[in-house]
């Protein structure tokens, strides 16, 4: 059973709102009618900074389109534990939802402690102060969302991947701290009642997302004319979802929390749930390049005598990476009726619009 949860003149606070998907689902929000969105980012430089910049300015138009609608934007840091528990003193947001994290595999192996600081330290600190929002009797929080990752089912072979799977085998850092992310979750959940909801997001992409994605990283390479290294000679695939249908997925989730109810001991059973959402239709590499290339030209962002395989080249397997992401949406559609619809081809072609009016539109 869900509790639900309306989003019309709610204060709803997001981490990582200058961020790919953040940045998105404030703009989705900012058409309900009386809402009032508060966001906090950091603005790291993990990548380009004037990404962010331009998220925020796209958010500033928005915002100024919609008058019914508020959105206050905090530059800030969710590992300072001051800046969260000042944010819902001030606030006293109705719904959380935290997006703020430092994302990627294989940096994760090289810069460990940013991963430490703000999957762990971060998320803790939103758990605390979701905690605290209870204080006094206040009503506090009535749902928190949080984004997890297809990535904490490391190694597995079972496909689809499924929230009922275990995963105890991580093999990355990134993919611990999301596992972890779950895990204290479910603790605060069970100790303090709070109702959370935890969401795998599968190889999300899509216009303004992140250069170090595959198809934004291939996209640069193959502008600058370098080689583009497809690992595990191409055997990998991948169940990409655009951005629009993750957007779409944590709006839906957001209006059902988990239900508050008490067991035979008296004792809160946890308001706790876990969800993937992802396309249900893992691509194999060599084929999802095959449809960028094509999109790329279509677009005009390479000319059309490109010489795509002077400029490819078959790698083995990055340590930390895995095979195969399928994700199982059975539960999403079960709960929430939903299930991401946008084809590779339709995803990658607004991509590579996008892509082509923000990098070269002066010189077109």
């Amino acid at each position: 059973m869900k509790t639900p949860v309306t989003l019309e003149n709610k204060t709803i606070f997001i981490t990582g709102s200058a961020g790919f998907i953040g940045a998105n689902l404030v703009k989705r929000l900012l058409s309900v009618k009386g809402i009032r969105i508060i966001g906090i980012d950091n603005m790291n430089d993990y990548y380009d900074v004037s990404l962010k910049e331009y998220c925020l300015k796209e958010l500033e138009n928005e915002s100024k389109a919609h008058r019914e609608a508020e959105y206050h934007f905090i530059r800030g840091n969710i590992a300072d534990k001051e800046t969260i528990t000042s944010i819902f003193i001030t606030w006293h947001p109705d719904i959380v939802v935290n997006l703020a994290a430092q994302a990627g595999v294989r940096y994760s192996i090289t810069n460990p402690d940013v991963y430490i600081e703000s999957n762990l330290i971060g998320f803790y600190n939103i758990l605390e102060a979701c905690r605290h929002s209870y204080d006094n009797g206040a009503k506090g929080v009535e749902h928190l969302v949080y984004a997890s990752s297809s990535s904490v089912y490391g190694g597995n072979t079972k496909v689809p991947f499924s929230t009922d799977d275990k995963v105890d085998h991580p093999v990355s850092l990134y993919a611990a701290t999301k596992k972890s992310d779950e895990l204290l979750a479910h603790c605060y959940a069970k100790l303090y009642n709070i109702p959370s909801t935890g969401l795998r997001f599968f190889t999300v992409y899509g216009p303004a997302g992140r250069p170090d994605m595959a198809y934004f990283g291939f996209t640069n390479k193959l502008r600058e004319g370098k080689t583009i290294q497809i690992f595990n000679y191409g055997h990998c695939e991948r169940d990409f979802t655009y951005v629009d249908d993750i957007v779409e997925g944590v709006v839906r989730v957001m209006q059902g929390a988990p239900e508050r109810k008490n067991g035979e001991d008296g004792l809160p059973i946890p308001p706790y749930a876990v969800y993937n959402i992802g396309g249900g239709h893992p691509e194999n590499l060599l084929h999802f390049v095959d449809i960028l290339q094509q999109e790329l030209l279509r677009a005009g962002v390479l000319p059309e005598d490109y010489d795509f395989e002077a400029h490819k080249k078959l790698v083995p397997m990055q340590p930390g990476d895995v095979p195969v992401t399928y994700a199982d949406t059975k539960a999403l559609e079960e709960d929430y009726g939903y299930r991401p619809a946008t084809t590779l081809r339709e995803g990658l072609r607004k991509f590579a619009e996008w892509y082509k009016g923000y990098y070269m539109g002066k010189k077109s």
